[in-house]
């Protein structure tokens, strides 16, 4: 029976070196000479360090710009809050998404299972498995699921016929 994974995970690789390449130009460019402006990549967090919230901005920018060229999708990034971390330092955690949380895979087979198609919609584990008989139709659940479900970066793989 053919199927295909909805899955939602960044390509870590060039996460990491998007956050590799932003440090050395805040370590380059003049307006950073002499400040705590700051970023590091631990595990799917990406902390970044700054003397003040809108020089975590500027930071945060040169950031996506790195991603953008790299072909990772922004909407991966959840930001927090920013915090003071004693004088007039601040700093922000970014998390990495990995994964399709258990709401938005519910909201998923809902999706599949009221569009009429001849298809089944299975959460397994942080992905959604949709199989069906005929491959149009699974291609069918593909462009709609890629329409109703604009929040999130999907993506398709383990299509096996």
């Amino acid at each position: 029976m053919p199927s295909f994974d909805t899955v939602c995970e960044a390509n870590m690789v060039e996460v990491k070196n998007a956050v590799d390449n932003t440090a050395k130009e805040i370590g380059t460019r003049f307006d950073f000479k002499g400040t705590s402006a700051a970023i590091d990549l631990k595990d799917k967090d990406i902390t970044v360090f700054g003397d003040a919230e809108f020089q975590l901005a500027q930071v945060e920018d040169i950031l996506t710009g790195k991603l953008a060229k790299r072909n990772v999708d922004v909407r991966f990034l959840d930001k927090g809050d920013v915090q003071k971390i004693g004088g007039d330092k601040v700093k922000r955690v970014v998390k990495v998404r990995n994964g399709i949380e258990s709401e938005q895979a519910r909201k998923i087979t809902r999706l599949v299972k009221d569009s009429k198609l001849k298809v089944q919609a299975a959460i397994q584990g942080e992905a959604v498995r949709v199989s069906g008989a005929k491959r149009d139709d699974l291609q069918a659940a593909m462009a709609l699921i890629r329409k109703e479900v604009a929040d999130l970066p999907l993506s398709f793989q383990n299509f096996r016929d």
